[in-house]
């Protein structure tokens, strides 16, 4: 899956993506990998509410300042992409049970952009029956 984020932050619902990937696999029950292939993304599971995006941007700034002296700056002047990266891991794998993802009630799958604006890449694999 190409994804074309728009900012140097940002979170992308994917759900509704990764929904139609799993229907159009044919697959019942198994289970859905969610993996990016950059190291300055991630790939995580929350709700998608306004506020709550805000906040989770706002922590990872929090735990890792953008403005900060780090080593790796030296050559791409994106460490704390890298460094938020590692916090948020860079995949989820979800059960698939009668052709759907098992996801509650309020949990979305984001791509989270930490250093676009950029075309990135998701693999998606499908495990299953």
């Amino acid at each position: 899956m190409n994804i074309q984020t728009t900012t140097r932050t940002e979170l992308i619902d994917i759900t509704d993506r990764i929904r139609t990937i799993i229907k159009e696999s044919g697959i019942k029950d198994g289970i859905c990998v969610i993996s990016t292939r950059h190291t300055t993304s991630g790939i995580i599971i929350n709700e998608n509410e306004r506020g709550l995006r805000r906040d989770i941007m706002d922590m990872l700034e929090s735990l890792v300042p953008e403005n900060k002296s780090y080593a790796h700056n030296q050559i791409d002047n994106n460490a704390d992409a890298h460094l938020r990266a590692v916090l948020l891991g860079m995949s989820e794998i979800i059960p698939i049970e009668n052709g759907h993802p098992v996801l509650g009630t309020w949990q979305s799958i984001f791509f989270v952009e930490l250093d676009g604006p950029r075309t990135r890449n998701v693999n998606i694999k499908i495990i299953g029956s």
